[in-house]
């Protein structure tokens, strides 16, 4: 389903002395250590790509994933519930946040399957869900998350076969808000309306037309 301040258009990224050459240093600085850490820490990543039921799944299937969350980032208001995160007035999106083990699987590649999940050419919009609370967004963790995602954005801006322009947020990450319980793991819980849900919004339908049927 912002908090008004630090946000950045990721056109302000995308301009014209960037290069290719730039952005593949970056990605390839970022998975050479970028988010390792130590001791056996973990880390916390943030997405939002449209309803919260159908990210949890992808990122799950990962090994390294440690745990998803379904809730709501980027408000003013202070412990939304759903019924006001639905309403648009909060400022919030819906979004998951993942546990995960830097040293068995990359940021780069939670990244990867944040794309192939999400339709960037809307800005408040995701398949049938249509309002602010639904916007697509990376929220980043630390200077290292966004810069990955900044070439992340680029290598996409470059190879994308659609036309449309990326309108994903790229955001600082602000507080994250746990949805009701009834929202965690929905798609397990709950996999006839689950999917249902996911066929009837042409969530599926929209992702093959963009990326083809990687995954």
């Amino acid at each position: 389903m912002m908090k008004v301040g630090k946000t950045i258009a990721i056109g302000l990224f995308l301009t014209a002395t960037v290069t290719i050459g730039l952005a593949a240093i970056a990605a390839n600085q970022h998975a050479e250590g970028g988010d390792r850490l130590t001791g056996g820490e973990t880390a916390t990543a943030t997405f939002a790509a449209g309803c919260f039921w159908c990210m949890e799944g992808p990122f799950d299937k990962l090994t390294g994933v440690i745990s998803t969350t379904s809730g709501y980032i980027g408000g003013h208001v202070v412990d939304p519930t759903y019924e006001q995160v639905s309403s648009g007035t909060t400022g919030h999106t819906e979004a998951v946040e993942i546990r995960y083990d830097p040293g068995q699987v990359s940021y780069a590649e939670l990244l990867r399957v944040f794309w192939k999940n999400v339709d960037p050419t809307t800005a408040d919009r995701q398949f049938c869900d249509r309002g602010s609370q639904y916007r697509p967004a990376v929220f980043h963790h630390g200077e290292s998350q966004r810069e990955a995602a900044i070439a992340s954005f680029q290598e996409i801006e470059q190879t994308k076969s659609f036309k449309e322009p990326l309108r994903v947020e790229l955001a600082a990450a602000s507080k994250f808000y746990p949805a009701e319980d009834y929202h965690q793991d929905y798609y397990l819980k709950n996999p006839v309306r689950y999917k249902f849900y996911r066929y009837n919004c042409g969530r599926d339908q929209r992702l093959r037309q963009l990326w083809g049927d990687a995954s």
